[in-house]
């Protein structure tokens, strides 16, 4: 691994569905910072809540991402913004979010040649080595 000392600034590329791009540009905004400023505090945030605390896992041996402190905080935003919400009304919420979240991980999969979709078979399937 290359470090680099002091300030030096390296540049990141990554890509993500355009609907994450827009929410990141909101609340970048919202906290009157950069988008670069607001992606290295999310990730740095991440680092810190994927392994480095006790904190990692549900009672039942889960990921934070299925159902730790990223659900119960997706659940207090919800929660904040509508002050009332019932079951359904949080189950629709959440579950929105995941369909946009799989259909740009699947976009993602497709442009890189990892998946297709195949008429034939009725969904998508892994792509083959010799494709």
């Amino acid at each position: 691994m290359v470090r680099v000392s002091g300030d030096e600034r390296v540049s990141v590329k990554t890509y993500v569905p355009r609907y994450q791009k827009e929410e990141w540009v909101e609340r970048a905004e919202e906290m009157d910072v950069s988008q670069s400023e607001f992606v290295r505090l999310m990730v740095q945030a991440g680092v810190r809540e994927l392994g480095l605390d006790d904190d990692d896992t549900d009672d039942g041996g889960g990921h934070a991402d299925d159902a730790g402190p990223s659900l119960e905080r997706r659940v207090l935003d919800e929660l904040r913004e509508r002050d009332v919400a019932g079951w359904e009304t949080l189950v629709d919420a959440l579950a929105g979010d995941f369909e946009e979240r799989l259909e740009g991980t699947l976009d993602g999969l497709t442009e890189r040649g990892v998946v297709k979709y195949s008429p034939r078979d009725g969904g998508y399937v892994l792509r083959g080595d010799g494709e």
